[in-house]
């Protein structure tokens, strides 16, 4: 059992929906990236999406993209990113860290050296947004042979005859993308996304967890009444841009966070 089963274990007993954070890495520096990622889990995150920075996130809007450049910009690279986790691990063994990316950074550093280091520094699930279930030889297999969930998006064009293949390898929970197009781009409605949950829930016992398009601690509660959660980052992301402090920036995720749990 992974961290983000333990986590999701937890969460069904207590009666709670979930709640994910993504941060990019790095942004807009190391140290500030580490001071906020290490204050998530006291503002109610109950797992945490790290975004691993990289020069062509082709499925990204401009607020994470412009993240990954401050990050990368700053000297964030693989090696950097994976030391902010293990910095986090040193002090928090249990909530559970999602690496979210793209496969070349991990493909140039050689599959089996990246996860034997990912599983080290205290990564436990991996969303790659650019490797479809026809590469799951690639990184999907052997990451769940080394003890990683692998997560999938489901999107509004994942149809029925493609679904069985989107879920065949998945683990950890199901990403279920709420709206067509890049992050931040649109608000996402609960009426629109809750017979999408019922559908993919209709063939798999993973949780589904709704991200893009959640920008309010009420847009929070509405997504996350119809799903097992709820995933925000482009609203977080923007906040730190804005330059605010960390604490400013966590009274917004707690804020987040609390809609999600009253779901």
């Amino acid at each position: 059992m992974t961290r983000i089963d333990a986590k999701f274990a937890e969460l069904r007993k207590d009666g709670k929906k979930a709640f994910v954070s993504y941060v990019m890495a790095g942004d807009p520096d190391f140290d500030t990236s580490l001071e906020l990622v290490k204050g998530l889990p006291g503002a109610g995150v109950d797992i945490i999406e790290l975004g691993l920075p990289f020069t062509d996130p082709m499925a990204d809007g401009s607020t994470i993209q412009l993240a990954g450049q401050r990050a990368l910009e700053g000297g964030m690279t693989l090696d950097r990113t994976l030391e902010l986790a293990r910095r986090f691990r040193e002090e928090d063994d249990t909530t559970p860290i999602v690496m979210m990316g793209y496969y070349n950074p991990i493909y140039s550093r050689g599959v089996d050296r990246f996860l034997t280091q990912a599983k080290e520094a205290g990564i436990d699930g991996l969303i790659i947004v650019d490797l479809p279930p026809e590469e799951d030889d690639e990184l999907c297999i052997p990451a769940q042979a080394a003890g990683l969930n692998f997560i999938r998006l489901a999107t509004p064009t994942t149809d029925d005859k493609r679904l069985p293949k989107v879920l065949q390898n998945t683990s950890g929970f199901v990403y279920y993308v709420s709206i067509t197009g890049i992050t931040g781009a649109a608000e996402a409605q609960a009426a629109d996304v809750g017979p999408e949950v019922a559908r993919i829930k209709s063939q798999t016992d993973l949780p589904v967890i709704v991200g893009f398009g959640i920008k309010t601690p009420e847009a929070s509660q509405a997504i996350a009444g119809v799903a097992d959660g709820c995933v925000v980052g482009s609203a977080i992301v923007s906040e730190l841009a804005k330059g605010k402090p960390v604490s400013d920036v966590l009274a917004f995720v707690k804020s987040l966070a609390d809609g999600a749990h009253r779901a």
